[in-house]
């Protein structure tokens, strides 16, 4: 039944309906579909989420037709069948109720669903369930399974740096691809704003070789990373090159792809670096952020000055004066300046779990390649601004 919710078939169940259920059970279930609705939408049945009971479950279903979510939460069924609520209405409600049983009911000839829990009591419009639209999921020939740690990994250490440009909208999500490390099969995500670019992999799945490279949108990215967050252990991903679908537990994710192009990432990330420094994580990362204090709010600019064994960091602006901290490094090479976006450098550093973080430099133009000394998997790329 789970899956059913995400297919195009219309519904042959009455709109009549009486169900009751955990109140706990069915916030959590609505909680993983009433986020991917949008609140200033101009379509009034993408404003409601579905609810189908039957057999011994109700199914919850939203969609903003390029996402839809469903979710399955036991219940008793005393009259089966399906109507749509507005959804963000019935969360809030649902929230506020008193840890109880709550039961839902409409008959087929009503214009309203009653909720009730305790002393509570709502009559809550509907609309026709046969308006609701479902996103047809489609052959999708590839399917693998992938550790949930390992899945937040992808899109976690990757999701800071999509572009927000829609103008640029092949950036506007995550690059997921099979790819080659090493002599060694391994499942890539890249992300990039044309500023940096992040660069995460593990080991393949079996069932992922042969892969479509697949742009998965910067929302999707958001609306799974909640999914993930309930614990399960295993993910269950389906695609094909237009649609990816994503089964955590008792909740689907079914959504488009960005359809277009991902750049030859390969080409931006530099080659001929041979600069080390290698920097305490934690200390580089309060550095900048307390530098950056007086950096021009336009630029976020700051200045990185290297010499044997010491990195000073440095901003100026006409408005707030000047700062510069300096840190113990390990770095042997020539002396030289560069300069970075504070925001972006502690965006990536961000994403570094090592203590140590290694920069891998060439000249004061060139871009950075930094590497996470716990995690031979990641590889970010920063680009150099005039300070």
């Amino acid at each position: 039944m789970a899956q059913a919710a995400v297919q195009s078939a219309p519904s042959t169940v009455s709109s009549a309906i009486k169900v009751s259920l955990d109140r706990a059970a069915l916030l959590k279930a609505l909680s993983h579909v009433q986020s991917v609705v949008e609140r200033r939408g101009t379509i009034p049945i993408l404003a409601n989420v579905k609810l189908e009971a039957e057999g011994d479950a109700l199914q919850l279903t939203a969609t903003d037709m390029d996402i839809a979510v469903s979710d399955r939460v036991n219940a008793k069924v005393a009259t089966a069948g399906a109507i749509t609520v507005p959804a963000h209405m019935l969360y809030d409600i649902v929230r506020k109720l008193p840890e109880s049983t709550v039961e839902l009911s409409k008959t087929a000839d009503a214009t309203k669903i009653s909720i009730r829990a305790g002393q509570s009591n709502f009559a809550v419009a509907t609309l026709a369930v046969e308006d609701f639209p479902l996103l047809a999921e489609g052959e999708l020939p590839f399917n693998f399974t992938l550790k949930s740690e390992d899945l937040k990994a992808l899109f976690d250490k990757t999701r800071f740096a999509i572009s927000m440009e829609e103008t640029r909208y092949y950036l506007n999500g995550i690059y997921l691809h099979s790819a080659k490390s090493n002599g060694a099969d391994v499942l890539r995500a890249v992300a990039t704003d044309g500023h940096r670019l992040a660069r995460i992999e593990v080991a393949q799945p079996a069932g992922a070789a042969g892969m479509p490279g697949v742009i998965v949108p910067r929302k999707t990215v958001t609306e799974l990373r909640k999914l993930l967050d309930e614990g399960a252990q295993q993910v269950q991903i389906s695609l094909s090159d237009a649609k990816i679908k994503f089964v955590c537990g008792s909740a689907i994710l079914l959504s488009k792809l960005i359809d277009g192009n991902f750049p030859d990432y390969e080409r931006v990330i530099p080659q001929g670096n041979d600069k080390v420094m290698e920097v305490d994580t934690a200390a580089l990362s309060s550095a900048v952020d307390r530098v950056s204090v007086i950096a021009s709010e336009k630029s976020r600019g700051i200045k990185l000055a290297l010499e044997s064994g010491k990195l000073t960091l440095s901003s100026s602006s006409a408005e707030h004066g000047t700062a510069s901290e300096e840190l113990d490094v390990q770095y042997s090479a020539d002396a030289f300046d560069t300069g970075f976006n504070a925001r972006y450098l502690l965006e990536m550093l961000a994403q570094i779990e090592g203590d140590t973080a290694q920069f891998v430099l060439a000249e004061s133009t060139s871009p950075a390649l930094v590497r996470d000394t716990a995690d031979v998997g990641a590889l970010y790329v920063i680009m150099p601004m005039r300070v």
